[in-house]
C-alpha cells in the first residue's frame, strides 16, 4: 500500500499491479521508454488539471515549491516584485496628494494656469471649489505671550513719515511696524505727511482707530502715541540730519536694518527714517515678519467707526437701488495727473493733445525733453498694456464679459479727464453708474470733506465690500483691494484686465465681436483674484497667499 502513494523519481504514477510496476521506465530497460507523443499528451492533460493560479506561479517561480528554481532567479523575481509594489505605492500617494492639494494657479511666464473646476461660470462669484483651500492665518493669537521689550530694555525709538496718499501711507505704516520688530525697537505713532497732490494734512487719529491699533499689536511691537518726554528738542527729530537715517535702499532686506540702522538707533536712542516709501523688501525678510505686516494691514489698521458706518450705508444703498443684490465697484484711473504721467496717447482733439503736451512738459520736463520721442514711447507702452483704460474701453470689456446693461456700478475715481464727454460711452452702456456723491447727501458727506483721505477711505471700503471689483490701472489702491479680497477667501471676483489683449484687439481691423468676446472670456477666466502662487519679488499687498494664509 505504501507503493500506491509513492511517486517515482521521474514523475510516473505508482501502480497496484505488479505487471505495471515492471513497466516503469528505467535506464536498465530502454525499450520500455514512453514515446514523445504519449509524453506530450500526458503533460497537456496535467496542464488542464492545474488550477488557474499555476500560471502566476510560472511567472513568479519564487512562489513555487519547486526545488529546481535557482536562488539567483528567485532574487531577480523578488526585486521586480518590489519595484512593482513601490511604483504602485508612489502612484497612489501621488493621486491622493493631487486630490488633497489646495487650489493654486501656477504662472508660466505671463500666463496663469489654473486647475479645472466643473462648476458653471458665474458673473459674480469665483468657483466655490477654488475658494475653500486657503484660510487667513495672520490674526493675533489670543492668550499669546508678549515678547516685546520693556521701556528700559528697548533698543531705541524709531519715527517715520508716512508719505503719499492714503494707501501708500497704509503700506508705510505696515512696514514701520515690521521694521520696529526686526530691530526690537519702539515705534512712535507714524505721522501722515501732507500729500503734494491732494494738499491734505491728516493725522493718524483722523482716519484710523489708534486704541485698536496699539492694543491689537501689543504682543508684537511696543507702540507709543508721542515722542518721549525726556527728549526735549522734538523739532530736531524733524529737521536734524544727525537724527535721520537717509541711506535706506528700496526693498531693503531685514539684515540691512540690523547691520546699518540698529547701531545708530542704539547710539542716538531716537532716529527718524526717511524717506520710507517701499523701504522693506518682501522675499528677503523672515516669513514671520511678512505675516506681521499682514496682521497690521488686515486686522490692526481699522478705520474710525464713523467711516466704517458710512461705508456700510453706501454699500447697502448700492444693493437696494433697483432690487439687485449684487453690485460692481470700478476703480477708474483716468484723472488728468494719471493721464499725463502715463505718457500714453489717447483719443482727443488737437487742442486737447496740445494742452496735454504743455502739461507734461511743465510737470515732467526731464521725461518730456523735446517731445520728439513721445509718439514711439506711447505706442510701445500701449502695446505692452501699460496705459490706463479709457472709460469707453472699460465699457466694451465689461459687455464682452457678459455683464448686462442693468449692472449696478459704483465708481471710485477722481475727476475724470475729459469730463462728461469722456464718460459718455461708459454711461450709455451702463446707465446705473453712481459715485458716493450721488449715493449720499451733501449733509452726510460734509463731515468727511474735511480730509481728502476720509473720502478715499469711503471709496476703499465700498470697493472692498463689492461683489465684483474691477481695476483699470495699477496703483496701491487696486492692489490693496485685491489683496484684501484674496485674504478674505478668494470668493469675491477681483478682475485685473489684460490691457495688452485689449490693445491688440482694438488695433485689429479684422477682429469681429464674436472673436473678441471669446478672447476676453477665455483670457479673464484666470484674472479674477483666484489663489495664485507667489514668486520672487512678489507683491505682498496684492498676493498675501503664502506668508499670510494657510491650507484650510
Amino acid at each position: 500500500m505504501v507503493e500506491l502513494r509513492h511517486s517515482s523519481s521521474i514523475g510516473g504514477r505508482a501502480s497496484s499491479s505488479p505487471m505495471k510496476r515492471d513497466d516503469v521506465s528505467s535506464p536498465m530497460f530502454p525499450d520500455s521508454q514512453p514515446n514523445d507523443d504519449d509524453d506530450h499528451d500526458r503533460h497537456a492533460s496535467k496542464d488542464r488539471d492545474r488550477p488557474s493560479w499555476y500560471n502566476f506561479q510560472s511567472l513568479c517561480p519564487f512562489l513555487s515549491d519547486d526545488a529546481r528554481v535557482s536562488p539567483y532567479n528567485s532574487r531577480i523575481s523578488l526585486f521586480f516584485l518590489f519595484v512593482l509594489v513601490l511604483a504602485g505605492a508612489i502612484s497612489v500617494f501621488s493621486i491622493v496628494n493631487r486630490l488633497n492639494a489646495p487650489y493654486l494657479c501656477k504662472k508660466d511666464g505671463i500666463v496663469l494656469h489654473c486647475p479645472y473646476v466643473k462648476e458653471a461660470p458665474s458673473l459674480w462669484k469665483n468657483p466655490y471649489s477654488a475658494t475653500t483651500s486657503w484660510k487667513p492665518c495672520a490674526e493675533r493669537r489670543d492668550g499669546g505671550i508678549s515678547d516685546i521689550p520693556s521701556e528700559n530694555e528697548t533698543n531705541g525709538y524709531i519715527f517715520i513719515y508716512a508719505e503719499g496718499g492714503l494707501n501708500q501711507q497704509r503700506i508705510a505704516i505696515c512696514n514701520a511696524v515690521a521694521v520696529a520688530k526686526i530691530m526690537n525697537s519702539t515705534l512712535i505713532l507714524p505721522v501722515l505727511k501732507q500729500d503734494q497732490i491732494w494738499k491734505d494734512q491728516t493725522k493718524f487719529e483722523d482716519i484710523f482707530d489708534v486704541d485698536h491699533f496699539i492694543d491689537y499689536l501689543k504682543n508684537d511691537v511696543r507702540i507709543v502715541r508721542d515722542i518721549p518726554d525726556w527728549f526735549t528738542d522734538k523739532s530736531e527729530l524733524f529737521t536734524s540730519i544727525r537724527r535721520t537715517v537717509k541711506n535706506i535702499p528700496k526693498y531693503a532686506p531685514a539684515q540691512f536694518y540690523i547691520d546699518n540702522v540698529l547701531p545708530r538707533i542704539k547710539e542716538k536712542k531716537i532716529m527718524a527714517l526717511k524717506p520710507f516709501v517701499d523701504r522693506l523688501g518682501y522675499d528677503n525678510v523672515p516669513p514671520e515678519i511678512n505675516r506681521l505686516r499682514c496682521r497690521v494691514n488686515y486686522h490692526a489698521l481699522k478705520f474710525l467707526p464713523e467711516i466704517e458706518q458710512m461705508a456700510d450705508l453706501l454699500a447697502s444703498r448700492m444693493r437696494n437701488r433697483t432690487g439687485s443684490s449684487n453690485y460692481m465697484a470700478l476703480h477708474l484711473r483716468f484723472e488728468k495727473g494719471m493721464v499725463g504721467l502715463s505718457f500714453c496717447d489717447f483719443v482727443g482733439t488737437r487742442e486737447e493733445k496740445a494742452k496735454m503736451a504743455e502739461y507734461r512738459k511743465k510737470e515732467w520736463p526731464r521725461r518730456y525733453k523735446n517731445g520728439s520721442h513721445l509718439w514711439n514711447l506711447a505706442l510701445q507702452k500701449r502695446k505692452e498694456g501699460r496705459c490706463p483704460l479709457e472709460p469707453g474701453e472699460v465699457a466694451v470689456l465689461l459687455r464682452a464679459m457678459g455683464y448686462p446693461k442693468e449692472t449696478q456700478i459704483y465708481v471710485a475715481s477722481g475727476q475724470v479727464y475729459g469730463g462728461h464727454n469722456r464718460m459718455a460711452p461708459l454711461r450709455n452702456m451702463f446707465p446705473n453708474l453712481v459715485t458716493k456723491e450721488e449715493l449720499a447727501t451733501k449733509e452726510e458727506l460734509v463731515g468727511f470733506r474735511k480730509h481728502v483721505t476720509s473720502l478715499a477711505a469711503l471709496d476703499f471700503l465700498v470697493c472692498l465690500k463689492s461683489d465684483v471689483f474691477v481695476m483699470t490701472h495699477g496703483g496701491n489702491f487696486a492692489k490693496l483691494i485685491i489683496g484684501a479680497r484674496r485674504y478674505m477667501g478668494h470668493r469675491q471676483k477681483s478682475i485685473k484686465p489684460d490691457k495688452g489683449l485689449m490693445s491688440k484687439s482694438f488695433g485689429d481691423p479684422y477682429m469681429g465681436w464674436a472673436g473678441f468676446v471669446e478672447d476676453v472670456v477665455v483670457t479673464h477666466q484666470t484674472r479674477t483674484g483666484l489663489p495664485e502662487e507667489t514668486f520672487p519679488n512678489y507683491d505682498l499687498w496684492e498676493n498675501p497667499l503664502t506668508p499670510c494664509m494657510c491650507k484650510a
